[in-house]
């Protein structure tokens, strides 16, 4: 087979005569005259991207020799390339496969006849191009190049801007996980401790927030009237210390106390009282009297001080509530209750009876409200929050033996001066210094053992029983008389008639029941006055 070349390189095909006069054949004469040259080492054309060198793709492989005709449908150097279609428009960056385009419709077999090559008929010949797989029908010069191979032509990061990236991404990642998990952890743990871990979770009925006030005649508003009111004292001598209460009686700063309380300071000792508010004074002793178990001391230069108000001992009933404060075992504050038990119950406190004015002669009332040592001096409130007794004494119980080793606690057997007692001999102490007995003028046989308080034989001083021109002298008591009545209640010794009379004011009249001779004797004494030293 030969070939020219045209004028502008390519090549021309056709018979002999036809190149020498340089006409045009057109496709079909060329394959019905002419034997196509075999086909050379070549390159397949492939689209490249940006960027991308060129690579030899090689030929599939062909059962031909070199003067063999090209199978049917592969393009030669020189031929045109083979027929293509367009898929349908895809998207190169999602990665989109290109379908398939659908078969082409079988080619018909070549009829034999006198124009038909040989070896179109032979069985060697190639199989048509619709009737075999071609590998090259699918190729689209075309076509985008995928995705993985495209560059966008921005720079190139360097691998340690792409490490500073990657742990700044990492960082901001740590950090915002670490708020998330805080804040949910928070929620989380809220949640839990208000309702529980979960799963069958216990959660117990409680009543409402109530008010913090309370009714005036509950022991709640009773407290809550009376504790700016009371005061707690620290007391120190050289010899000793003790804690008690007392409260406060005028805005001058006079404050109600037991003399028992503060006798170990002595003339130098040191007196501090600690208000509920935790504010502290010194107090000073303006006068006591241990006939009486009964104190006044003074603190200065404190302002806002709330007097207690004083109710009437008098018109206490038995079973009537009572509330006690006080300070037990240096507790300040500390808020009792309970009843009036008994009303003028005689006591004596504060040493052996009938070894002079160390001893206190209380004609008492009796309650059950738990008092304890550090009560002594605080106040015994009625139902309206008014003062109506001092807490003084308590009884404990013993253990049989005499030996006064037994409970040192609370029975439940409390006593406290009356306050009618204790006002008149408030108010003497603060305007003298000094408090007043009522007095008989006798001197009583202490060691008497039978019922009713006798006059003994002879005075303390070796005179007469009688004090001459005294309230007895006047009334017709003689030595030897036994008093069994005062104002017709009975008693029953000597104490009791000391109690009886200090519950009366000096100038009362007594009405005395006495037995003389076996005989019974009424008569009515006027009492006399004491200074109490």
């Amino acid at each position: 087979m030969t070939g020219a070349t045209g004028a502008d390189g390519d090549f021309l095909l056709g018979p002999p005569e036809d190149r020498a006069s340089g006409a045009e054949t057109d496709g079909s004469e060329a394959a019905d005259d002419f034997e196509l040259m075999p086909p050379g080492p070549r390159r397949v054309g492939v689209p490249l991207g940006d960027g991308q060198v060129p690579q030899d793709r090689p030929e599939p492989p062909q059962d031909h020799d070199s003067s063999s005709t090209p199978p049917y449908g592969v393009p030669g150097p020189w031929a045109p390339a083979p027929r293509v279609q367009h898929p349908a428009t895809t998207t190169a960056t999602h990665g989109t496969g290109i379908p398939t385009p659908p078969p082409a419709a079988p080619t018909p077999a070549p009829q034999e006849g006198p124009d038909t090559p040989t070896s179109a008929l032979s069985p060697e010949a190639p199989v048509p191009l619709g009737d075999a797989p071609n590998p090259w029908q699918n190729y689209d010069p075309w076509a985008p190049v995928p995705a993985p191979l495209q560059q966008t032509g921005a720079a190139v990061d360097t691998v340690g801007a792409r490490r500073r990236r990657a742990r700044r991404a990492l960082l901001t990642g740590a950090l915002l996980l670490a708020l998330t998990a805080g804040g949910i952890g928070g929620v989380v743990g809220a949640y839990l401790e208000r309702n529980g871990t979960g799963g069958d979770v216990v959660e117990l009925p409680q009543a409402e927030e109530e008010p913090a006030g309370r009714p005036p005649g509950t022991v709640a508003g009773i407290a809550a009237r009376s504790l700016p009111s009371v005061v707690t004292l620290h007391v120190s001598g050289a010899e000793e210390s003790g804690t008690g209460t007392g409260f406060v009686l005028d805005e001058r700063g006079h404050i109600l106390t037991n003399n028992h309380v503060v006798e170990p300071a002595g003339a130098d000792g040191e007196i501090s009282v600690t208000f509920q508010s935790g504010d502290t004074a010194v107090a000073t002793v303006v006068g006591r009297d241990s006939g009486y178990d009964l104190a006044v001391v003074q603190v200065r230069g404190v302002g806002g001080l709330r007097p207690m108000p004083l109710g009437n001992s008098d018109s206490v009933q038995v079973g009537d509530p009572v509330v006690a404060i006080g300070a037990p075992f240096d507790l300040e504050g500390t808020v009792t209750s309970g009843i009036i038990s008994a009303k003028e119950r005689p006591i004596t406190a504060g040493g052996k009876s009938g070894e002079g004015s160390d001893v206190s002669y209380v004609d008492a009332l009796q309650t059950d409200a738990p008092i304890n040592p550090g009560n002594s001096g605080g106040p015994l409130l009625d139902s309206r929050a008014r003062v109506i007794g001092i807490n003084s004494a308590i009884r404990s119980a013993d253990d049989g033996t005499g030996s006064g080793t037994g409970q040192a606690g609370s029975i439940g057997l409390g006593f406290a001066i009356p306050v009618n007692q204790a006002k008149r001999v408030a108010e003497e102490l603060i305007n003298t210094g000094r408090a007043t007995h009522p007095v008989i003028g006798v001197t009583l046989d202490m060691d008497y053992t039978g019922d009713g308080a006798r006059i003994g034989a002879k005075g303390s001083d070796g005179g007469p029983a009688v004090t001459a021109g005294g309230p007895g002298d006047k009334a017709g008591l003689k030595a030897g008389d036994v008093i069994t009545e005062v104002d017709g209640r009975p008693v029953h010794s000597g104490d009791e008639l000391i109690v009886r009379t200090r519950a009366h004011r000096p100038g009362d009249r007594l009405r005395l029941t006495l037995e003389r001779a076996g005989r019974d004797i009424r008569l009515t004494l006027t009492l006399g006055s004491s200074d109490g030293s």
